[in-house]
């Protein structure tokens, strides 16, 4: 049975705040003064028996090697210590800290804390996993795209107050761009990022928000990246500018995301490889498939002149879009995930980046609809493949998570989009961004008439997805922040909807 944390909210989020620092102005404080845990700490990849605890120290003068040892313990007050340990960080690699734990008892909450050169950090709490043949529920949410200097973070503070037992991270966690003069807040360079310093630097930015960290510290997080953690649109081996040393910068901002997230040393980068496709059983209800959708793709579909990246294109001029030979996610992760597929669980929730359901701008009964090339509707046999096996082996539960388009979209999947009464095989929950901006709601509203398997389509708001699931149902709320140029916004419910395990497709509830 799971076991619900006992613990005072209030003092875990202060206890974050209260080591918050711009990372900028640390220059200005003596170095033995310091706050070394400045960037907060979090957890991730949950197990039955463990997870990945992270930290990143900063500040002058660190030694290049530091002993940083870590606690667990199975209250708040650090009274029953559940398990110990030291990790060296070091500075090649950003003194970041990736403490594996073990030897954890399932479905249990723990608490959490670092301690290095004198000084402690902030106590996160985190939990792991149910056992095997557990049916416990599980509670959820999914956010994306959190650019720096386009918003603020009220989403952030809303989603740790919840009760979760999860949190996915499904992409664009930072963005390279330099900020404009009149942004709402500014990065700490005026400079597009694509060394592995620059990188280190705008991870350090993201992560001095008091809202961000207190999300980290509240719940364990599974997370994949989409393109702004390396560079817009970029695919496989190829930039959009199509600058000759894409592969040098694609080491240094993979390097970067896997020193400031919580994978285990496993995952540490090989150059311009990193593996972050991956599963987790949540006991008998749920598998989690967690896809990568930018390493192996193929480049995108008739772009631009001299450039690489998305376009929009019709597809009587880009018949490339229906080569049956194009993939989204590569040959070898579209065979993993067709021989992974949960037969005997309620539940398969697929963590992605970007929309999967199809999304036309034009009438597609013209025989020649528009599409957008980076997203699924650019590699549409890939899709098929992919919703093809789900019909074809009858795989329960399938429910598509993605974000990437700062929109709420709630939609049915299909085989055949072009077929109103074809039966629906999956449901699909797209969330929007946390604080980066979206199109035009005009433009989506003339677009979902073309659209009918779309329920739902908001470009204008910010927020998260909240879901409760259990073995027989998924309950969905949208949450919504008032104002994401507020950072003491509040939060309210825009929508919400049911899905029954038995029957794919979203009802409005």
């Amino acid at each position: 049975m799971t076991t619900r944390p006992q613990r005072s909210r209030r003092a875990l989020l202060q206890g974050t705040a209260a080591l918050t620092f711009a990372p900028w102005l640390l220059h200005d404080t003596r170095a033995a003064d310091m706050p070394r845990f400045a960037l907060g700490i979090a957890s991730g990849q949950p197990r039955p028996d463990g997870m990945v605890l992270w930290t990143r120290l900063i500040g002058a003068d660190l030694p290049e090697r530091v002993p940083v040892r870590w606690e667990v313990a199975r209250d708040e007050q650090f009274r029953e210590i559940a398990a110990l340990g030291v990790e060296t960080a070091e500075g090649s690699w950003a003194h970041s800290v990736h403490a594996e734990v073990a030897g954890l008892a399932p479905g249990h909450w723990y608490w959490y804390r670092f301690f290095a050169l004198g000084q402690q950090s902030a106590v996160g709490r985190t939990r792991t996993a149910p056992a095997a043949a557990d049916t416990a529920s599980l509670k959820f949410a999914i956010a994306s795209c959190q650019r720096w200097d386009t918003g603020h973070y009220a989403a952030w503070q809303h989603l740790a107050n919840e009760e979760l037992d999860l949190v996915m991270f499904l992409g664009d966690y930072i963005y390279e761009y330099a900020s404009r003069p009149d942004s709402v807040r500014q990065t700490e360079s005026k400079a597009t990022v694509t060394t592995l310093d620059q990188y280190r630097a705008r991870y350090a930015t993201h992560k001095s928000d008091p809202a961000l960290q207190a999300a980290h510290a509240a719940a364990p997080w599974l997370l994949v990246w989409d393109d702004h953690e390396v560079a817009n649109d970029y695919a496989n081996l190829q930039g959009q500018m199509l600058q000759p040393n894409f592969k040098a910068q694609r080491a240094a901002a993979y390097q970067a995301y896997w020193e400031h997230m919580p994978y285990p040393n496993s995952a540490r980068p090989n150059g311009a490889d990193m593996r972050i496709t991956g599963r987790l059983d949540w006991g008998r209800l749920a598998r989690i498939h967690l896809l990568d959708d930018r390493q192996y793709r193929d480049v995108q579909a008739c772009p631009k002149p001299d450039r690489g990246g998305s376009n929009t294109a019709t597809l009587k001029s880009c018949p490339e879009l229906l080569d049956p030979k194009r993939t989204l996610l590569g040959t070898e992760q579209e065979r993993w995930l067709a021989s992974g597929w949960s037969l005997d669980r309620p539940w398969n929730l697929l963590a992605q980046q970007t929309l999967m359901t199809r999304f036309s701008w034009t009438d597609p009964a013209d025989g020649n609809a528009t599409y957008w090339t980076d997203a699924w509707d650019g590699y549409a046999p890939s899709r098929n493949r992919l919703l093809g096996t789900v019909a074809s082996r009858k795989v329960p539960g399938v429910v598509v998570l993605g974000g990437d388009v700062h929109a709420n979209y709630v939609a049915d999947l299909k085989t055949d989009f072009d077929d109103a009464a074809g039966k629906v095989i999956a449901t699909e929950f797209c969330g929007t961004s946390i604080s980066s901006l979206g199109m035009a709601q005009k433009r989506v509203d003339a677009a979902r008439a073309f659209n009918p398997h779309i329920h739902y389509g908001r470009s204008d708001q910010r927020g998260y997805m909240h879901f409760v699931l259990d073995p027989k149902q998924l309950q969905a709320k949208l949450q919504v922040v008032g104002d994401a140029l507020d950072p003491a916004s509040g939060v309210s419910t825009a929508a919400r909807f049911v899905v029954d395990a038995d029957k794919p497709g979203a009802i409005g509830a």
